[in-house]
C-alpha cells in the first residue's frame, strides 16, 4: 500500500515540475468519440413508420455510444431535405441523416445543389421497405383494373396520394396509368402518416406508399389492393403483386445510415459498430415487423457501393421514363 502511495506522489510531482507544458498536453490529447450528443435527421415527418423505427434505432444505438442520438425532422421534397443538412455539416460524426432511395433519383429528375454520392459518407445499410395501393375500408375499388376502369370512364377525376413527387409510389403511379393513357389527380404528401389518415377518411380516393400503410391495414380502416415487391408479402399472402398481375414493375427501396463526406474511419467505425448492435435489437426488430420490414445490414464499404450502383440504375429510370426535368 505505502509502494502505491509513493508511485501516485511521484507521478503527480513529476506532473506539477512540468507545469503548463503538461497542461498544453492534456488538453490537446485525442478524446474518445463521441463526447457530445449526435443529431440524426430524418427527412420525414414525426410520428410515421420511419420516424418511429428511428427512434427506436436511436435509443438503441445512445446506449452503445454513451451519448444521447437526438432526433430531428425535416420532411418535403420528396425525402430529400436531409441531404442539404449533410453537406453543410462537419464531418465530424455528430451529424448523422436517413438517406432514402428518393435522394438517388432526385439528381436525376431536377436540378439540385448535392450529389448522393460525393456528399455522403456511407455508415451501414438497415433495411427497406416495399410500396402497395391501399384505399378505404368502404371504397367500392377492390382490384387495380377498377382503379383503371373509374380513371377511364371519369377522366382527371381519381385522386391519387403518394408522399411526394418524384418518390417512388409517384413514378410507379405514373407508369401505370401513363402506359394506359389515363389520368389522375396527384396529391402529394410529406409522410406516410397524415397520408394514410386522409385516405381512411375518404380525403383522397387512393394511397400510394411504402409499408407504414400496415396498421391501418390491420386494423381494417384500408384495403391492400396490391404490392409492388418481388413476391408477396409473408403478412397478407392473399394480395398480389403488380408482377404477377402483368405489370413488369417491381419496386423496393432499402435505406441507411450515411454522415457528412471525408468522415474519418475511426468515427465511421464507432457508429457503425453502434448502430450495427443497435439494429439487431429486439425491439428495433419488432418495430420494423410493425411494418412488414426486415433487417437488410450491409457494412460501409458494401453499402457503398451498392449506393452507387443504385445511383445509377436511378438514372437508367429516370431515362427510360422520361421523368427529366429540364433545368430552370
Amino acid at each position: 500500500m505505502e509502494l502505491n502511495h509513493r508511485r501516485q506522489l511521484m507521478g503527480l510531482l513529476g506532473a506539477l515540475a512540468l507545469g503548463p507544458a503538461w497542461g498544453a498536453a492534456l488538453a490537446q490529447a485525442p478524446q474518445r468519440f463521441p463526447t457530445r450528443p449526435i443529431t440524426l435527421w430524418l427527412p420525414w415527418p414525426a410520428g410515421g413508420a420511419t420516424d418511429l423505427t428511428f427512434r427506436v434505432l436511436a435509443d438503441g444505438a445512445a446506449r452503445r455510444l454513451g451519448q444521447k442520438v437526438l432526433i430531428e425532422n425535416r420532411s418535403g421534397a420528396g425525402g430529400t431535405l436531409a441531404m442539404p443538412v449533410l453537406q453543410q455539416a462537419a464531418p465530424d460524426g455528430y451529424t448523422l441523416a436517413q438517406l432514402p432511395q428518393t435522394v438517388l433519383r432526385a439528381p436525376w429528375t431536377r436540378k439540385v445543389l448535392w450529389d448522393p454520392i460525393r456528399d455522403t459518407t456511407p455508415i451501414l445499410q438497415l433495411s427497406g421497405v416495399t410500396f402497395g395501393i391501399v384505399v378505404p375500408a368502404a371504397s367500392p375499388f377492390r382490384t387495380l383494373d377498377d382503379l383503371f376502369a373509374h380513371a377511364k370512364a371519369h377522366p382527371n377525376s381519381l385522386s391519387i396520394a403518394t408522399n411526394g413527387a418524384g418518390t417512388t409510389p409517384h413514378v410507379v403511379i405514373d407508369e401505370l396509368f401513363g402506359k394506359r393513357g389515363l389520368s389522375y389527380i396527384h396529391v402529394p404528401y410529406k409522410g406516410t402518416s397524415e397520408q394514410m389518415v386522409a385516405v381512411a377518411a375518404g380525403q383522397v380516393m387512393v394511397g400510394v406508399n411504402s409499408n407504414g400503410f400496415a396498421p391501418f391495414v390491420d386494423a381494417g380502416t384500408l384495403r391492400l389492393l396490391v404490392t409492388f415487391g418481388e413476391q408477396r408479402t409473408r403478412r397478407w399472402p392473399t394480395v398480389p403483386t403488380l408482377k404477377e398481375l402483368g405489370h413488369p414493375i417491381v419496386a423496393m427501396s432499402p435505406y441507411g445510415l450515411t454522415g457528412p463526406a471525408g468522415m474519418p474511419a475511426d468515427v465511421v467505425q464507432v457508429l457503425h459498430q453502434a448502430f450495427k448492435a443497435a439494429m439487431h435489437d429486439p425491439a428495433f426488430i419488432a418495430e420494423l415487423a410493425r411494418y412488414d420490414q426486415e433487417l437488410a445490414y450491409l457494412p460501409p464499404d458494401e453499402y457503398g457501393r451498392a449506393l452507387r450502383a443504385a445511383y445509377e440504375q436511378e438514372r437508367v429510370v429516370v431515362e427510360k421514363l422520361g421523368l427529366a426535368q429540364k433545368a430552370e
